[in-house]
């Protein structure tokens, strides 16, 4: 397929999606059904397109046998400038570009949102009917949902963005996208926005929203300040032109060394809020009152493999930055086994199906936030597209198995049990058969089932990096492989348990006595993600397993290493790195460590749970062994208390009484009264002199000039004779006035007077 045609393909792979949603918002959202058609016909659209140019890149490698790829990685690229102003018009340029990475993510994201929205359409019980109280902003377990339209606009937004950031050539445009879809993920959270619930603890839709809006900001100020920076440092905010030698000579004479590992962990930053790796990690469990295909498309497909992209497809810049300064591998390698190995604890104490999937969410995520950390480039990559099929299919599997319980909730009339608690559940296995089999095949792929499932191969090659790197000095590459062998034991303990609670023995409620299996649009997209979660993974067998030669090829180390591969060799000739994109020799420890610890939990957990099933209110046979480990581990390490009492409550009292009272209240509307308060004071007075004074002054004139012209109006009588009269007086005064003045007669009767006197 000729590169022009591809290239306008992957121009429009987002556009389908990000075009549906002003479609339904504008035109059919008072019609469910076309609003769900205009949905499917987008997504499948991209779902064509990403996967004609996922497998046209992947033929093409294939072809030149990962040679030419390897040295030309970026295979399709088209840009505009964006603000084409004179002489600066290329100062920044956006545009699309797809390399090896980006065609596997290709591959996985819209097969994986089109599965969801696909889910979505019996999940939301299209075609049942108003039901008995319909109200919008709650869920409407006996009808379809009142909100349909507006779901399936935000989910195609969603899906849009998501596959913007994809193929997004440069850190702008990702980081739009970005955003995006922290507002997507804002609005499907808290889609249920009406409703609440009599546990005072319970978090509500809309306030679970506003926590995970809030907390994924944290990250996202300092991700931007990391965006500024890149730009400072290399000139440019593309990908291949900023990681090329050149682009690293040019930003390493700006900066020092150290910067480029501070700007790496500013960017880093962005990943630990939206993959919710530890301390960021406390908004994505309560992201689960979203409705189930949210969660789905949050924790597999999208939202939190978008924090895990960012880091992966900034992998050189890690690796540059970490031979500068060990702190970045410290940083990123610390918190994601650390996040692996916290989040899997408290997986083990949870009773919600869905809680239980989201803290193995955060798990996962920390493997691979750990393994970039030790510069396992291929390894993260590959567990993020396996994560994101058997993770789909869980969290698919568990809508599921909600949807199913609140039939039988709607049987029996009880409105108060639980139907997301699996001690509740049980029995499920003859009544969900369907479910039951993916949800199992999605199971054993998270917990890494030897051979058989994606999970297991993408899993063990993160152990063999790790195991590798410890062996050849890295002390921390040693501590995260023991973090990650001891979390993926744990994995597949909780994995065995919640499936034991769920479909194992008898049904302890009538909920589940009276469940029954999903519809058709609820079953196919289980089936087809249960089959990826067990065969994509065989595209990773290493090609020396098990010591042989000749017999498997490792496609996907070949296809996804040639990215990075090139310029790894020639910054490691520089010395920009330690060491390239290695091959890494085959190692029994770390392989038998993944089938020892994947065996041994899903066999304790099958010992504990699934050999002799939960009776009716039996007590979880953990609480009593563990004690206050189990209520420690239950109420989530007491993360999300502690945050209130270090950050919420004194933000809050700082909001409140310093600068609600004390600023606000104080210090700005005392400065206000009081300059209102002289104001006034200085106007009363000004308008006292204005009446006093000016008006006063006038009024006075005024009057006087009135009282003579009221005096004088008196002689004017209109009689010829009297104003001759008076003329007369008056030119005898005037005349008897001059003499006296002319003859000095005032003098002459002075002197007169004293003569007499």
């Amino acid at each position: 397929m000729n590169e022009e045609l591809l290239t306008t393909l992957t121009w429009l792979i987002p556009v389908g999606p990000l075009l549906a949603f002003f479609v339904i918002v504008l035109f059919s959202n008072r019609s469910k059904t076309l609003s769900w058609i205009i949905a499917w016909i987008a997504i499948f659209s991209s779902l064509a397109f990403g996967w004609i140019v996922a497998i046209s890149v992947f033929l093409e490698a294939l072809r030149d046998g990962f040679h030419e790829i390897a040295e030309h990685p970026v295979v399709i690229s088209s840009s505009f400038a964006w603000l084409p102003f004179g002489e600066f018009s290329n100062w920044l340029r956006m545009g699309v570009a797809v390399d090896p990475f980006t065609a596997a993510m290709l591959f996985m994201v819209p097969f994986a949102t089109a599965m969801i929205f696909v889910y979505s359409v019996g999940y939301h019980r299209w075609g049942a009917g108003a039901g008995s109280h319909p109200v919008p902003g709650t869920p409407n377990h006996d009808g379809v949902e009142p909100l349909f339209s507006r779901f399936f606009a935000f989910m195609a937004l969603f899906g849009g963005a998501m596959l913007t950031l994809v193929v997004a050539d440069n850190l702008l445009l990702l980081f739009m996208a970005w955003e995006v879809m922290g507002l997507c993920s804002y609005l499907l959270i808290g889609f249920w926005y009406a409703r609440n619930y009599d546990d005072p603890k319970a978090t509500p839709p809309r306030k679970a929203a506003i926590k995970a809006f809030m907390t994924t900001r944290v990250g996202d100020v300092f991700m931007l300040l990391g965006i500024v920076f890149f730009y400072r440092a290399f000139g440019t905010l593309t990908f291949s032109e900023a990681f090329t030698v050149e682009g690293f000579e040019r930003a390493l004479e700006l900066v020092a060394p150290g910067w480029l590992a501070i700007m790496a962990i500013l960017l880093f930053a962005g990943t630990v809020g939206k993959s919710a790796q530890w301390p960021l990690h406390v908004w994505l469990p309560d992201a689960m009152e979203g409705p189930t295909p949210v969660s789905a498309i949050i924790h597999a497909a999208a939202m939190v493999s978008a924090g895990v992209y960012l880091v992966v497809r900034l992998f050189p810049l890690v690796a540059v930055a970490n031979e500068s300064s060990a702190m970045v591998g410290l940083v990123i390698g610390g918190i994601g086994a650390f996040t692996a190995i916290m989040a899997a604890t408290i997986a083990v104490a949870q009773n919600d199906v869905k809680r239980v999937l989201a803290y193995s969410t955060i798990s996962q995520l920390g493997y691979m936030v750990a393994a970039v950390g030790i510069g396992a480039y291929v390894a993260a990559a590959f567990h993020l597209i396996t994560h994101a099929f058997f993770k789909a299919l869980l969290f698919l599997g568990s809508g599921s198995i909600i949807h199913g319980m609140e039939h039988g909730a709607e049987h029996v009339h009880d409105h108060h049990t639980d139907p997301q608690d699996m001690m509740n559940m049980g029995g499920l296995r003859k009544k969900m058969p369907y479910t039951f089999w993916t949800f199992l095949i999605g199971g054993l792929a998270l917990s890494g089932f030897p051979l058989i499932t994606a999970g297991f191969w993408s899993k063990d090659e993160i152990l063999a990096d790790a195991w590798y790197q410890g062996n050849h000095g890295n002390a921390l590459a040693m501590v995260i492989f023991v973090t990650l062998a001891i979390a993926a034991l744990l994995t597949a303990f909780y994995t065995m348990r919640q499936i034991s609670l769920t479909f194992f023995g008898k049904p302890r409620t009538p909920l589940a006595d009276h469940a029954h299996e999903s519809n058709g649009f609820m079953v196919v997209p289980l089936v087809a993600l249960a089959f990826f979660a067990v065969t994509f993974g065989w595209l990773g067998i290493p090609d020396n397993f098990l010591g042989t030669k000749d017999i498997f090829t490792n496609y996907y180390h070949l296809f996804v290493g040639a990215t990075v591969e090139e310029l790894l060799h020639e910054l490691e000739q520089l010395q920009y790195v330690a060491h390239g994109l290695e091959k890494l020799p085959f190692d029994i420890v770390p392989l038998a460590t993944s089938v020892v610890v994947a065996l041994l939990g899903l066999f304790v957990g099958y010992w504990i749970y699934g050999r002799k099933p939960l009776e009716e209110k039996q007590a979880d046979p953990l609480v009593a062994p563990l004690g206050p480990l189990h209520t420690f581990l239950k109420n989530k390490w007491y993360w999300d208390e502690l945050y209130q009492v270090v950050f919420i409550r004194p933000t809050v009292f700082f909001s409140e009484v310093v600068v609600s009272e004390w600023i606000d209240r104080g210090l700005i509307d005392g400065t206000l009264h009081l300059i209102a308060r002289g104001t006034y004071w200085f106007g009363h007075y000004v308008r006292r002199f204005e009446e006093v004074v000016i008006s006063g002054g006038v009024d006075a004139v005024k009057d006087g000039v009135l009282s003579m012209a009221k005096e004088f109006r008196t002689i004017q009588t209109g009689k010829i004779q009297e104003y001759a009269l008076f003329s007369t007086g008056i030119a005898s005064l005037l005349a008897l006035l001059i003499l006296a003045i002319n003859y000095d007669w005032p003098n002459r009767i002075l002197n007169w007077f004293s003569t007499i006197f």
